[in-house]
């Protein structure tokens, strides 16, 4: 097993607006991917659509208003994470005027980690720019 994947952002947004964009299907689709179904609740739904119709699968684990969201992650189109095989836990600490955004994906094979590293990387920057109330126009995926 490898190494929990970990990244931090530091987002001029409190917790409670970043959080919106965790637990909203429409905030979600915002920062990622073109369309979202996100059931916030424990065993909730998290789908997502990226722009290159890749469609990512999993349910709620865990939602602490304001503070954290665990999710379980996978790939419909691609067999090497399928749907729910992966956790990502997002814990928003307050720090300053605004919120760092801590990431962890558990559970990735080691050949996954580059690619969702960079993902995840183009993802929260987006996030950065859209709960601090900027528009990080269309998604063009991960370079």
């Amino acid at each position: 097993m490898t190494a929990p994947l970990v990244l931090e952002r530091y987002v001029e947004a409190k917790p409670a607006e970043v959080y919106r964009y965790l637990t909203e299907s429409e905030l979600w689709a915002r920062w990622q991917g073109v369309d979202a179904t996100v059931e916030a609740r424990p065993q909730g739904l998290f789908a997502m659509t990226m722009g290159n119709g890749m469609r990512a699968r999993g349910q709620f684990l865990e939602l602490v208003p304001d503070r954290r969201v665990v999710f379980t992650w996978g790939w419909v189109d691609h067999p090497g994470v399928p749907p729910g095989s992966t956790t990502v836990e997002i814990d928003l600490v307050p720090k300053e005027e605004g919120t760092l955004v801590v990431l962890t994906h558990r559970g990735l094979p080691a050949d996954e980690v580059p690619t969702h590293t960079a993902g995840w990387e183009h993802y929260l920057e987006r996030l950065t720019l859209v709960a601090a109330g900027a528009d990080p126009g269309s998604d063009p995926g991960p370079t």
